[in-house]
Formats: C-alpha cells, sequence, structure tokens
C-alpha cells in the first residue's frame, strides 16, 4: 500500500484504496494514519489535528457560514467480502457502502477546499459502529467541541445519492410483568406472568403509527416488540416475564415526549425505559441546508433511521445525511455501491461547496 492515498485521484478509486484497508471498529489506526498523512501532503492549506483515532482538518478562509462534513472510518466486521473487488459499475467489499464511499468524497473535497465557497470542516471519526460512549464524536464533542460546530453539517452515509434530512429518535423499554409460581399441575395456585403479557401483546398488534411531514419530509414512526423473555422451567408457572419494545418517534416528538407516549400506550404496565436517542429535525430552512438542496436537485426525504446527524442538530445545527450507496446494504456480505453514486455526490458537493 502507498504511504498516501492521492487525493486527486478519481473519487472512485479513492473509495477501492479506503475499503482496501481493514478497519474494523476498535482497529482504526492504519486508516487513521493514512488519511491524516494524506492530507497533510496533499492539502497543506488545512488546518488539521487529532483525536485518537479521529482525524480532524478544517478551512479557515474567513468566510461567512462554515459546513461541517462528518465521516466515519470504521466497517463491522468483515464477512468474507474483503479486500474490494469491482464488477462493471459496481464496487464491492466491506465499508463500501457503510461508508468509505463518503468519506472518499470528503477527501476529494478536501484537497480542493483552497476555492470554498463556505469555511469547511472535515471530521474523520472512529468507532461509530460500536457503543455510543465509545464513538470518536463523543470525544470530539467532550474535547474539541469548536471542531463539530457550523451552519451545516453534512454526514456522508449512504442516502443513495439523495438528501435525507434530519433523523428519527430511538427509543427502548421494557414492560414487565410479575405473577406467583407454582406447578404446572396445580397452575391454578399461581398467577402466570407471560400470560399478563398478552394484553400488552394485543396493543402492539392495533397500534397505528404517526406520519407526521416536517419540512415537506414525510416520517414514518414505528413501535415493535424486539424481544420476550420469562420462564423458570417446563413445569414452572412463570412469575415473571419482560417485554422488550423499540419506538422509532419523528423528530417533532422529545425524547421526554417519546417517553410519556410509551407510558400512555402500556398503561397498568411496569415500563422501564433502558436506552434511547433523540432525534433531529430536517432543518432544511436553514440558508446552507438550501443550497445544498438545489445543488442536488430533487427532493430532499426523512431519514427514518438513527444517524449521528442527531448529535449535530443536539449542538444547535440543521444537519442531512448524503452519501453514495444503498443503506440497506449496510452491513451486509453483499454490501456494493454503484460507482455513478460516488461520481455523483462528489459532483453535488463540489457544486456546493467550492467555487
Amino acid at each position: 500500500m502507498s504511504d498516501t492515498l492521492d487525493l486527486f485521484a478519481d473519487p472512485i478509486d479513492l473509495t477501492a484504496a479506503l475499503v482496501d484497508v481493514r478497519s474494523v471498529s476498535g482497529e482504526e489506526d492504519e486508516i487513521a494514519d493514512l488519511v491524516e498523512r494524506s492530507l497533510r501532503r496533499h492539502a497543506p492549506h488545512l488546518e488539521i489535528t487529532r483525536s485518537g483515532n479521529a482525524v480532524l482538518a478544517r478551512t479557515n478562509l474567513g468566510k461567512e457560514r462554515r459546513v461541517v462534513l462528518a465521516g466515519h472510518l470504521d466497517t463491522v466486521p468483515v464477512n468474507r467480502n474483503f479486500p474490494s473487488r469491482r464488477e462493471g459499475d459496481v464496487l464491492h467489499g466491506c465499508g463500501t457502502v457503510d461508508m468509505k464511499g463518503g468519506d472518499a468524497v470528503m477527501l476529494a473535497i478536501a484537497a480542493l477546499s483552497q476555492n470554498a465557497r463556505h469555511d469547511l470542516t472535515f471530521v474523520f471519526y472512529d468507532c461509530e459502529e460500536i457503543e455510543a460512549e465509545r464513538n470518536g464524536l463523543t470525544r470530539i464533542e467532550r474535547e474539541l467541541v469548536e471542531w463539530l460546530q457550523g451552519d451545516l453539517a453534512i454526514v456522508c452515509e449512504p442516502s443513495g445519492g439523495t438528501v435525507e434530512a434530519g433523523c428519527q429518535g430511538t427509543m427502548r423499554i421494557e414492560v414487565r410483568t410479575t405473577g406467583k409460581r407454582a406447578h404446572t399441575a396445580r397452575a391454578w395456585m399461581g398467577e402466570n406472568a407471560i400470560h399478563g403479557l398478552g394484553e400488552a401483546l394485543s396493543r402492539l398488534a392495533v397500534y397505528e403509527p404517526r406520519q407526521p411531514e416536517i419540512d415537506g419530509c414525510r416520517y414514518h414512526e414505528g413501535l415493535q416488540a424486539v424481544k420476550i423473555s420469562g420462564g423458570v422451567a417446563g413445569n414452572v408457572v412463570p412469575d415473571e416475564a419482560v417485554l422488550t419494545v423499540n419506538h422509532r418517534f419523528a423528530p417533532d416528538r422529545s425524547v421526554a415526549q417519546a417517553e410519556a407516549h410509551l407510558r400512555e400506550v402500556f398503561a397498568g404496565y411496569d415500563v422501564t425505559v433502558t436506552d434511547f436517542s433523540g432525534g433531529a429535525l430536517p432543518g432544511l430552512h436553514a440558508p446552507a441546508a438550501q443550497e445544498l438542496v438545489q445543488a442536488a436537485g430533487g427532493t430532499p426525504v426523512a431519514k427514518l433511521g438513527w444517524t449521528d446527524v442527531a448529535r449535530f442538530a443536539a449542538l444547535g445545527m440543521p444537519a442531512v445525511n448524503f452519501g453514495p450507496g444503498d443503506p440497506t446494504l449496510a452491513h451486509t456480505q453483499e454490501e456494493n455501491v454503484p460507482v455513478p453514486q460516488i461520481t455523483g455526490c462528489f459532483d453535488v458537493l463540489k457544486r456546493f461547496l467550492l467555487s
């Protein structure tokens, strides 16, 4: 492997080069070193700093607005899909979708950013694919928060080359029932906790999720049972059962409002919140966001999953997802990206960001 990447190469070739560097979460040393060396060699106009295995770079041109572009360098574990291979107009390999195509576009823009229309910040970070406390953005927000601030954040996660605005929030709860143990031969002497979940499951079966429209983007909420546990032995009436439920909620609801809604849905049950992340409003009214939409053409759509745009929204910034690749292929053995999407995303960001 070369000592540096050629940041002026075709972004398609740059994507393949990044994919060919193994960078499973927690093992990003090699790719972070490569990205840092490449930026220092080919983009000397940038201010560059390092935070663990995250590489941050920015222009200081004195422009009216600053746009932050963010992309994670890590991937899920490889699954017989390493290194990359190209078949016609399709590039295959671990990370082609999530999200080295987006990283390649960011690097190509960084190399040309001395002529940027806005001041630009590039954040290449680590450990996105694992627990939130290890996510590089968590560390950067704690230690270098000024590097994350701007007028618009673009997270270059796969979006099929379409602007996906904001993101939905997510919350997991446990619905718990208790009963009384008894021998199944004398079941009437006990109280079955698993049976006690029947009404909760019935409420889920008839639940109708909201589909609010925000800034012209249609969100679609969800409420699904994802796990059920309980039972002691094959001849014992169970005295405890737990139903785990995941709620995806539109960004016009706060975390507190989402929790209140779930407690209303499961009124009468013991409900415990076990995990949550707030959503992000589309923010398409912001001038910089409108410029991006115009450069991209087409119609922005809602991001139904959760992404790190929520972290930027929590800092008071409008944030969108925009990158090459079909997000439904992320984390699969079949991960692949049509190379015209890589070129298309690069062309859009070049029109939007560069003079």
